[in-house]
C-alpha cells in the first residue's frame, strides 16, 4: 500500500466521520467540529516542525497559542481613549525603560569581559530598571485599571480588522520564542522541556493577572468577526431567496402560507449558522493550506535535510561545523509562530479571549497526542493526527455514554451499578485519550502516517 494511498484513505475516513456526525447528530455541529479539527492541524504542523524536523521538546504550547489570541484583542478592539489619557504615557515611558535596559544589557555582555564586573554592572542596570518601573509603571496600571473596570479597565487595541491579527499573533509568538529560545536552547532536552512549560505559565500568569492589557480573567467578549453575523443575514434577502431556493421542494409541500413562512424562519435560522461556519472553514482551510505547502517546501529542501541531520545526530553536525543552537533556534521560532496564528485563529473563531481557558490539557497534551499518533516528522500526519485526535475528544463523550448505555441495558433502571457507570461515562474521556496513545505507540509507533525516509 503506497504512502500516497494511505494518506488518501485516512482523510477519506476522517471525512466520512465528519459526515456522519452530520447526519445523525447535525450539520452546525459537524462544521464546529471541522473548524476544531483544522486549527488542531494547524497547531499540531506548529509542534511538528519543532519535534519532527529538529528533536525539540516544547512544552509551552499553550503560552504560544495564548499570545496569538492576545493578538487577537491588541488588533481588533478599540482603543479605549480614557485608559490612554491617564496612563498611556507611563506605559510608553515603562516599554521604553524595559528596551533600554535590555540593549544596556546586551552591549555589557559583548564589551566585559570580566565575569565579576560584567554580573555587577548586569545587577546594577536591573535594580536601576526596577526603581524606573516602579515610578512610572504602577501608578499608569492603576489608572488605567480604575477607568470603567466592568467594561473596559485596559488600553484597549488598534480597532483593525481582526484577520490581520493572524498574521500578527505569529510575529507576537514568534518574538517571544525568540527571546525564549535565545535562554533555553542551549539546555539539554529535558531541561528544555521543563523551561518552556514553565515560561508558558509565566505567560499565562501575566496575561490572567495584568487586566490593563486584556483585562485579565474579566476576558475580552464580543470580539469582531471576519464574516458575516447570522443575524445579519437572517434579515438579508439575497440569503433568504438563497434558502428559500435550496429548499423550494420542501416548502412546496406546505400549503398553509403562515406554516410556509415558519418553516423558511426556521430554514433561515439554521442555514445562517451553518453558512457562518462554512466561511470560516474557508478562512481556515486557505491559511493550513499555505503553511502545509510551505512547510512540506521546507521540509524537502536542504535546509529540511540539515535539520532532520542534527535530529539524528547533533554530535555529528556540530562536527561538520553546523551552528545547532543556531538552527535550533530558527525552527522553534517558525514553530512556534505557527502556534501563534493558531492560536489567534482559535481567539477569533470564539469571539472572546479568556485566558483561564489555557489549560495544559488542552493546549499541551492533546496536540502532543496529536503530532505522536498522526506521525512526527510528516506534516500531512500532523494534519491528520489534529483531525483525528480532535474529532475524537469532542465525541468520546456521547460515544461512551452511548456504549455505556448499551452495556447496561440489561439491568434495572434502579440498579446503582447501571445508575453509577452511566454517570461515569461523560468522564471517559481521558481515558480514550490515554488509550489511543497506547495503543499508537504500541502498534505503529511512528504513527498513522510514518515520516518519509528517502534513500540518496
Amino acid at each position: 500500500m503506497s504512502d500516497s494511498f494511505k494518506s488518501t484513505l485516512a482523510f477519506t475516513i476522517m471525512a466520512l466521520l465528519l459526515f456522519a456526525v452530520g447526519i445523525f447528530q447535525s450539520w452546525s455541529l459537524s462544521l464546529t467540529i471541522l473548524n476544531l479539527c483544522l486549527i488542531s492541524a494547524i497547531m499540531s504542523l506548529g509542534v511538528n516542525i519543532q519535534w519532527g524536523y529538529a528533536g525539540l521538546i516544547n512544552i509551552g504550547i499553550m503560552g504560544f497559542a495564548a499570545l496569538g489570541g492576545l493578538a487577537a484583542v491588541i488588533v481588533s478592539q478599540s482603543p479605549v481613549v480614557e485608559a490612554w489619557q491617564v496612563g498611556g504615557f507611563g506605559m510608553i515611558v515603562s516599554f521604553f525603560i524595559i528596551v533600554f535596559g535590555v540593549l544596556i544589557i546586551i552591549v555589557i555582555r559583548k564589551k566585559i569581559h570580566t565575569i565579576m564586573l560584567k554580573r555587577f554592572f548586569i545587577f546594577l542596570v536591573i535594580i536601576l530598571m526596577m526603581i524606573l518601573l516602579n515610578k512610572f509603571y504602577h501608578p499608569a496600571v492603576s489608572a488605567i485599571e480604575s477607568v470603567n473596570p466592568a467594561k473596559t479597565g485596559f488600553l484597549g487595541g488598534l480597532g483593525m480588522p481582526i484577520i490581520i491579527s493572524w498574521f500578527i499573533g505569529g510575529l507576537l509568538a514568534a518574538g517571544v520564542a525568540w527571546v525564549i529560545g535565545k535562554v533555553t536552547l542551549s539546555l539539554r532536552s529535558d531541561y528544555l522541556a521543563i523551561a518552556t512549560l514553565g515560561i508558558s505559565e509565566i505567560i499565562i500568569a501575566i496575561l490572567k493577572h495584568e487586566d490593563w492589557l486584556a483585562r485579565g480573567v474579566k476576558n475580552v467578549t464580543g470580539l469582531p468577526r471576519p464574516v458575516p453575523y447570522e443575524v445579519n443575514l437572517q434579515n438579508t434577502e439575497w440569503f433568504i431567496n438563497l434558502v428559500e431556493k435550496i429548499n423550494i421542494k420542501s416548502l412546496d409541500r406546505i400549503i398553509d402560507l403562515s406554516e410556509k413562512k415558519d418553516l423558511l424562519r426556521s430554514l433561515v435560522i439554521e442555514s445562517s449558522s451553518i453558512f457562518v461556519k462554512l466561511c470560516y472553514s474557508g478562512l481556515i482551510v486557505i491559511v493550513l493550506l499555505i503553511i502545509l505547502y510551505l512547510s512540506n517546501r521546507a521540509l524537502n529542501s536542504p535546509w529540511g535535510r540539515m535539520m532532520r541531520a542534527i535530529r539524528d545526530n547533533e554530535e555529528a553536525a556540530n562536527a561538520m561545523g553546523k551552528n545547532v543552537v543556531k538552527h535550533h533556534l530558527r525552527v522553534f521560532i517558525l514553530g512556534s509562530a505557527v502556534v501563534g496564528i493558531a492560536g489567534a485563529m482559535l481567539t477569533t473563531l470564539n469571539g472572546q479571549f479568556t485566558p483561564g481557558s489555557y489549560q495544559p490539557l488542552r493546549f499541551t497534551f492533546l496536540i502532543w497526542i496529536m503530532v505522536i499518533v498522526g506521525g512526527s516528522g510528516n506534516n500531512l500526519g500532523a494534519v491528520l493526527g489534529g483531525f483525528f485526535i480532535w474529532f475524537l475528544w469532542i465525541e468520546a463523550e456521547p460515544i461512551s455514554i452511548f456504549f455505556m448505555n448499551l452495556l447496561t441495558s440489561g439491568l434495572s433502571e434502579s440498579s446503582f451499578l447501571k445508575s453509577h457507570l452511566t454517570e461515569s461515562a461523560p468522564h471517559l474521556r481521558l481515558f480514550i485519550m490515554g488509550f489511543v496513545l497506547l495503543l499508537t505507540l504500541r502498534f505503529r509507533p511512528k504513527g498513522l502516517l510514518p515520516e518519509k525516509v528517502r534513500r540518496v
